[in-house]
């Protein structure tokens, strides 16, 4: 089976047609999806989609680039949706959540310091309900480290990672999977192909991303949830293994990773 460990299954690319796209998946033998939240207004939206395909799972949090727009009062709602949701056996993680220093307009110091202070607070819900998190770290690795290093959540997914092999040992060391998917299966992709390969197998999870981060078959289309077990099968080709291995290690991974996954 796979197991795609990242999917925006609710983002409006998919026309209200998550459940029809989770079967198809399924049809390829992805056996779970965790969908993540962005924003307090689809924390509902997520759990109810994972609850309306079997292989369903989701994740709530803020993600940053929608941190402009957030209050304080929706890190109130977060940890009350949580502390309602642990009894939901779909629910996985905290996320999607982190920081995002490549967008302008989340570079300002302003927008920063409001980054870093809701990463923070979250951090903190995941730790105290023992969840794991989802984490967007686009162009910030290090400084997404040192605040789980302080904080100590109960690791999780580095996604989307784009480091060097040192920033990766270290999220390693930290408890963390490493996220790979669309932008792995690019000739050009050189650093993310090297970690691909350099990597422990045991280190890497798979994902889409989709709608985003479509791999190079379907550039620039729309990218969705069966094509995991052909971007797993790249990084088989990659590594010298067959898809079958890959599959079973990398969703072994995010079982491990991922506790809730398995309840």
């Amino acid at each position: 089976m796979w197991v795609d460990t990242h999917c925006h299954l609710d983002a409006h690319e998919f026309a209200g047609d998550g459940v029809g796209q989770a079967a198809l998946a399924r049809q390829q033998g992805v056996a779970m999806i965790v969908i993540p939240a962005v924003e307090a207004a689809n924390f509902g939206t997520v759990a109810t989609l994972a609850a309306s395909i079997p292989n369903g799972r989701y994740a709530l949090g803020i993600h940053p680039i929608y941190v402009p727009h957030a209050s304080e009062a929706d890190l109130v709602v977060l940890r009350e949706r949580v502390a309602t949701a642990m009894a939901d056996r779909r629910l996985v993680a905290l996320g999607e959540i982190g920081l995002d220093f490549f967008l302008p307009m989340l570079s300002e110091a302003v927008m920063r310091e409001k980054q870093i202070f809701f990463l923070r607070e979250q951090l903190k819900i995941a730790r105290d309900f023992d969840l794991p998190v989802l984490l967007h770290v686009r162009r910030s690795q290090d400084v997404v480290l040192k605040h789980v290093r302080q904080i100590r959540p109960a690791g999780g997914i580095a996604h989307a990672f784009n480091g060097s092999m040192q920033q990766a040992q270290a999220y390693i060391d930290a408890g963390f999977k490493l996220g790979f998917g669309g932008a792995m299966t690019y000739t050009r992709a050189l650093q993310i192909r090297r970690l691909a390969v350099d990597l422990p197998l045991s280190a890497i999870v798979l994902e889409t991303d989709a709608p985003d981060i479509a791999p190079s078959w379907i550039h620039p289309g729309r990218n969705s949830p069966d094509q995991l077990a052909r971007i797993g099968a790249e990084l088989a080709q990659l590594r010298g293994l067959t898809p079958e291995v890959v599959a079973q290690a990398t969703s072994a991974n995010a079982l491990a990773v991922l506790p809730r996954l398995a309840i």
